[in-house]
């Protein structure tokens, strides 16, 4: 509540836990053509959120595992972290976009 209002008209907080998600970026890694790696950032709950699907080249097609969701308090520290993943995918012969 703000200073000035009226207790018994004031909007109750909004719960973090409950805003809904929004994606804020996403990169896709190929190698040999084939996708092996999706990554996305989202808003969700006043933080933000890393979620990885990794395909595994010698494994079945469609076997996708999952890796976090990793977390931040702010957006600077997601990006760095799709940056340095985006760089290691690099380096091990992948396409990003």
């Amino acid at each position: 509540m703000f200073r000035g209002e009226d207790p018994d008209t004031a909007e109750p907080p909004v719960e973090h836990s409950r805003l809904p998600e929004a994606v804020l970026a996403r990169r896709s890694a190929r190698k040999n053509g084939r996708e092996v790696a999706s990554l996305t950032c989202l808003a969700a709950g006043g933080a933000y959120i890393v979620q990885c699907e990794l395909q595994p080249l010698n494994g079945a097609r469609g076997k996708l595992l999952t890796r976090g969701p990793y977390r931040f308090a702010t957006l600077g520290e997601a990006n760095a972290f799709l940056d340095e993943a985006e760089r290691a995918l690099e380096y091990l012969g992948c396409n990003v976009s």
